[in-house]
């Protein structure tokens, strides 16, 4: 490996003994400037350090696509597991917990690509956005496959204006993955987001775990309380409120899968000072306790 894949794989990928929590890994490394515009690997670059295979894990600013060449494997998002075969593109939206197991030899792309590069090429009225929020294993066209070629083979490069063209291919990527993503209805439809709710949802990604109010939230983006929600129902079809709480309770189904915290820990961890209420919250929302969710899930794996 180059010196640039060995910080990424010695910063970012260790194991550890024995870890209790949804690892939240970053490619890029902990700091603050990022080295690239984005970041190109082959599968098999590290998955041979991995023995080909990868636990659940999430990226905290990292949106990735990978495209599959040759050879076949499973990927888990978001604790639903899906069979990969040739020609099979996976996105993986910021956030989402997501693992692989692939077949020895596999042969395929990876591109990572920063939660700020997403914010310069994609425009909020396209509604891109939204569409790509959704983690999901799609067909792969020619199309993508030649784009996904064309970012590699600009990646390696230095020449003048390298970061421009890369920002310009991996964003006409990103966007034949969307149109597909939209054309397979993993999306929903309706209207595109405004730029007021993508600020929203930056804050809510910030704050959920305070337990911030429909007020506390507006009151940041200098609404009102009734705004927030209308601007809600029109990019969703559901209130601010509802959007907080399923906030919430998205990140406690993931403790509940990923992790072995104790009921009691997770609540806290999401905020709670009273765990049976989260309890009661988290079956009001789900129809299942906490333990009930998590004896369901691991009973089917």
């Amino acid at each position: 490996m180059d010196r640039v894949s060995i910080f990424l794989y010695n910063s970012n990928m260790q194991k550890t003994a024995a870890s209790h929590t949804v690892q939240t890994y970053n490619l890029f490394g902990e700091a603050g400037d990022l080295p690239d515009v984005v970041h190109c690997e082959t599968i098999a670059a590290r998955s041979v350090l991995h023995e080909w295979e990868f636990a659940p894990h999430r990226h905290a600013r990292l949106h990735q696509i990978l495209l599959i060449e040759r050879g076949s494997g499973q990927a888990t998002l978001e604790g639903r597991i899906h069979a990969l075969r040739p020609m099979r593109v996976v996105n993986v939206p910021v956030g989402h917990v997501h693992g692989f197991t692939f077949k020895p030899g596999t042969q395929g792309w990876v591109l990572t690509v920063a939660a700020e590069m997403l914010d310069e090429v994609l425009t909020p009225l396209e509604g891109l956005r939204r569409v790509l929020a959704h983690s999901a294993v799609l067909r792969g066209t020619a199309q993508m496959r030649m784009a996904m070629q064309q970012v590699f083979a600009e990646f390696a490069g230095r020449e003048f204006a390298r970061a421009h063209v890369l920002r310009a291919l991996s964003g006409a990527l990103i966007g034949l993955v969307a149109r597909e993503l939209a054309a397979g209805g993993r999306a929903p439809g309706g209207l595109a987001k405004s730029d007021l709710f993508v600020r929203f949802e930056a804050l809510l990604e910030q704050h959920f775990l305070q337990h911030w109010t429909v007020s506390d939230y507006a009151a940041a983006l200098s609404i009102t309380p009734t705004h927030l929600s209308r601007l809600a129902r029109s990019a969703t079809g559901h209130a601010a409120s509802k959007l907080i709480l399923d906030r919430v309770i998205r990140e406690a189904r993931r403790n509940l899968v990923y992790t072995n915290l104790p009921v009691s820990m997770i609540a806290y961890a999401l905020g709670f000072n009273d765990p049976a209420y989260f309890s009661r919250i988290f079956s009001a929302s789900t129809g299942l306790s906490p333990r009930s969710f998590r004896d369901k899930v691991h009973a089917s794996a």
